[in-house]
């Protein structure tokens, strides 16, 4: 929790998130506000943060945070009610397609480095069985 205008709020973003040098900040919010939505952390109808708390608690300018909640609507996964704030989406649906999506990436990012250092599809299989299947 931290402290803004006498009163405590509670974080639903990791403070102590690093940045990477290689891409820009916003991009990088979008990504980590993204898992945050599908991984339910951030629940679907739940009121966010204002902008200028959420660029606190990630220790971003304001206008950088702005820019991220921006591509986020556009993508339909944060919604704004005029003079309430922020929402994530309802459309459950949505929040699944994105969440395969996600999951497909990461899939085939994984099955391409097992290719790269000469492990087939069936062995990795095999290893994920073995070494995943009690996890």
């Amino acid at each position: 929790m931290y402290y803004a205008s006498n009163t405590m709020i509670e974080r639903k973003i990791i403070l102590d998130y690093i940045f990477d040098n290689e891409r820009p900040i916003y991009i990088q919010l979008v990504e980590r506000l993204r898992k945050e939505i599908v991984s339910g952390k951030l629940k679907a109808g739940e009121r966010l943060p204002s902008v200028r708390e959420l660029a606190l608690t990630t220790r971003v300018n304001p206008n950088t945070m702005q820019k991220a909640l921006v591509e986020l609507e556009n993508e339909g996964l944060v919604y704004t009610e005029r003079t309430n704030g922020k929402f994530v989406t309802n459309n459950k649906e949505l929040i699944e397609r994105i969440k395969k999506e996600l999951a497909e990436e990461k899939i085939n990012n994984f099955l391409n480095d097992m290719k790269n250092i000469g492990i087939t599809y069936e062995e990795t299989k095999i290893y994920l069985q073995e070494l995943g299947g009690n996890k």
